[in-house]
């Protein structure tokens, strides 16, 4: 297995996870609270549906949305970049540093905290334009 690979296929398990965090971050606080806005959730508890997500929940629905437009995009490039054998070193630290970024931007999303929060952000983009660059440079050194 290349060191590329390996790389890779940390940043995409420790992703998944930090994705299953929000999911269950978002659960954590409807379960606290008892608060569901869907009735069948609700009425498992005996409750009334509640016409709003908590501020906590929805807040966590938009960093994973933001997961959404992001990861799926590292997972290409990166994938891409291992098959198609870019450079080891530099694939494996775009990797990382994506993965880092995306870590600390769900952080600071769900603190609040800016401007870390478009900074981590803008790091990860960073990221995702270098992978593309490493995949058009392989492609235009095939033979």
């Amino acid at each position: 297995m290349s060191g590329a690979l390996a790389v890779y296929a940390c940043c995409v398990v420790v992703l998944f996870f930090k994705m299953l965090a929000i999911s269950c971050y978002q659960g954590y606080f409807r379960l606290r609270f008892l608060a569901f806005t869907n009735s069948e959730d609700a009425a498992v508890f005996k409750r009334l549906a509640c016409p709003a997500e908590l501020p906590q929940v929805t807040r966590a629905m938009q960093a994973w949305r933001n997961d959404l437009e992001n990861i799926p995009m590292f997972l290409a490039l990166g994938g891409l970049a291992v098959v198609m054998e870019a450079p080891v070193v530099i694939t494996a630290w775009l990797s990382g540093l994506f993965t880092v970024a995306r870590v600390s931007h769900t952080v600071t999303y769900l603190a609040g905290i800016q401007p870390w929060r478009t900074v981590s952000y803008g790091v990860g983009v960073v990221c995702l334009i270098g992978l593309a660059a490493l995949v058009i440079e392989s492609l235009a050194t095939m033979p």
